[in-house]
């Protein structure tokens, strides 16, 4: 067991003007199994490659432990060959072994060290990168968002495994995943950085009661320096009128004003003058008090959607539907049938690839959004309601090129309502100025997002929305799903998310 420290940390990207980091310092230890909360953009990914020595920086970081990073980066020539080939490239002295025993931990066949590495799917990829990190001794491992793009069963099988590991860094966005696997978190929080014990329940529990704390603090502040000012503005006023009564009187009034009645006024005059200035710096020392307070309070805006109203109650509809790829052995899947009514919020759940992107797809085409045509064949019925305007979220956001400006002219959005809501997303404006390939992919995820909450629809068709989405952020966008109601077919694999909105769960059976 030891220690990770951090002291006086600052960075900054060479081409940008935002400071990651800024005279930061805290201590880790690397047995403990730590999770690393923050908004998008906060750094953290930023701060494991600082742990690897990938960028240069001010301040110290020591650490006696070599760290080791997930997920690795795999090359086209390794996609095409099986993992058992390569796979001591990723980690020098890896031993197959060692691996297939890491691998019957994540209740996975060693045969898929055998097969090409690009024929795997998601699940089986992540669980072969998790057995080469978790194959060598005393690393302390760095894991980046682990279950973006996993099915529910791959994610319960990666949550089981890490938590029976320990000595590692945990960056996720899924509630259950951190709760589950850590026993500490390091929190990104607005302007501050904090270390503390428990999972993500616990931290986020003490956190509303912080902010709760911090609210009500404020308030006594805010009215306390209103009294002070109230008292001050008195003070003042008197002090004001008392000196001008030093030179000139009224004989017949002030009769018996003699010569030392002017030193006496000088004096009560000087008394007034100090007690403002007292209550001057107690008002300073409030204010300073109060601005303290809110530093690192999360205000997550209420988010608005206008969805349309078609004039059917069944928008689209199944029956004994199925999807084959051209020259496939067995179709994607079989014998659907579904009806999305007004109002609904259906959930499309399976393992990866049993066909929920193929079914979201057949329904844009269907709408004439989408050309599938050319390599799927089908049968049975599926069918649209005629008019039914569709607000499309799609897994892939490498399409996002060019500026928020560009993208706005492409997609016809209001450039200046669709900034708001990348702000009220918490979306800094230093990034309206850049281009979003450079964007992280919450950022990348956050565009998709406020540019389908601005457009309005009948159905909002949200394929994967939440990957890459930090806590807050999710809960934001749960928040107004729940409050506006809007009719929905999305596939999500963050069962909290998934819970609390779906008003019903489709579920997909795979053909293997």
């Amino acid at each position: 067991m030891s220690q990770i420290n951090v002291n006086r940390l600052t960075f900054s990207y060479e081409e940008s003007f935002d400071t990651i980091f800024e005279e930061v310092s805290f201590t880790l230890d690397t047995d403990w199994k730590l999770g690393f909360i923050g908004r998008n953009g906060k750094g953290k990914t930023t701060f494991l490659h600082l742990l690897l020595g990938k960028y240069s920086y001010q301040g110290q970081i020591t650490a006696s432990v070599v760290f080791d990073y997930f997920p690795y980066s795999i090359t086209v020539e390794q996609m095409d060959l099986p993992a058992a080939e390569w796979m001591d490239e990723l980690k020098y002295g890896c031993e197959s072994w060692r691996v297939i025993c890491e691998l019957a931990e994540l209740r996975e066949d060693a045969d898929i060290l055998y097969r090409p590495f690009g024929t795997l799917s998601p699940g089986e990829r992540t669980k072969i990168m998790l057995a080469v990190l978790f194959s060598g001794e005393n690393d302390f491992l760095l894991i980046d968002e682990p279950t973006n793009h996993l099915d529910q069963e791959s994610r319960e099988n990666v949550k089981q495994y890490l938590s029976r590991k320990r000595g590692f860094i945990l960056v996720s966005h899924d509630r259950d995943l951190l709760d589950a696997c850590v026993d500490h978190v390091l929190v990104l929080n607005r302007q501050t950085i904090e270390v503390q014990s428990g999972n993500f329940s616990s931290w986020w529990e003490n956190k509303q009661r912080k902010d709760q704390f911090a609210q009500a603090e404020n308030q006594k502040h805010r009215k306390e320096i209103r009294k002070l000012s109230h008292a001050a503005a008195r003070s003042a006023q008197w002090a004001d009128k008392n000196e001008n009564s030093k030179i000139g009187y009224d004989p017949i009034k002030e009769h018996d004003r003699c010569v030392g009645t002017r030193a006496f006024i000088g004096a009560k005059t000087k008394k007034m003058q100090s007690r403002v200035k007292q209550m001057q710096q107690r008002i300073e020392r409030e204010i300073e008090a109060k601005e303290d307070l809110l530093v690192d309070l999360e205000r997550t805006v209420a988010l608005k959607v206008m969805p349309l109203v078609h004039h059917k109650e069944v928008l689209v509809y199944g029956k004994k539907y199925s999807v084959q790829y051209l020259g496939a052995e067995n179709p994607v899947f079989s014998d659907l049938t579904f009806a999305v009514r007004r109002g609904d919020r259906i959930a499309l759940h399976g393992k990866n690839g049993c066909g929920k992107s193929t079914l979201i797809r057949k329904i844009l085409e269907k709408a004439g959004i989408e050309d599938f045509h050319s390599i799927v064949s089908e049968s049975g019925v599926c069918e649209t309601a005629s008019g039914l305007v569709i607000s499309y979220i799609s897994q892939d956001t490498s399409l996002l090129k060019g500026s928020i400006a560009q993208y706005c002219r492409t997609r016809n959005l209001e450039e200046s309502l669709f900034c708001a809501i990348l702000r009220q997303l918490d979306m800094d404006r230093n990034q309206f100025s850049k281009n979003m390939e450079d964007y992280s992919e919450g950022q990348k995820k956050k565009v998709l997002i406020a540019a389908s909450l601005l457009t309005p629809a009948h159905l909002y068709v949200w394929d994967e929305p939440l990957n890459y989405i930090d806590v807050f952020s999710r809960m934001q966008i749960e928040n107004l799903i729940l409050q506006y109601r809007p009719t929905m077919l999305f596939v999500e694999h963050d069962q909290r998310f998934r819970e609390k909105i779906a008003t019903e769960v489709l579920e997909f059976n795979a053909f293997w």
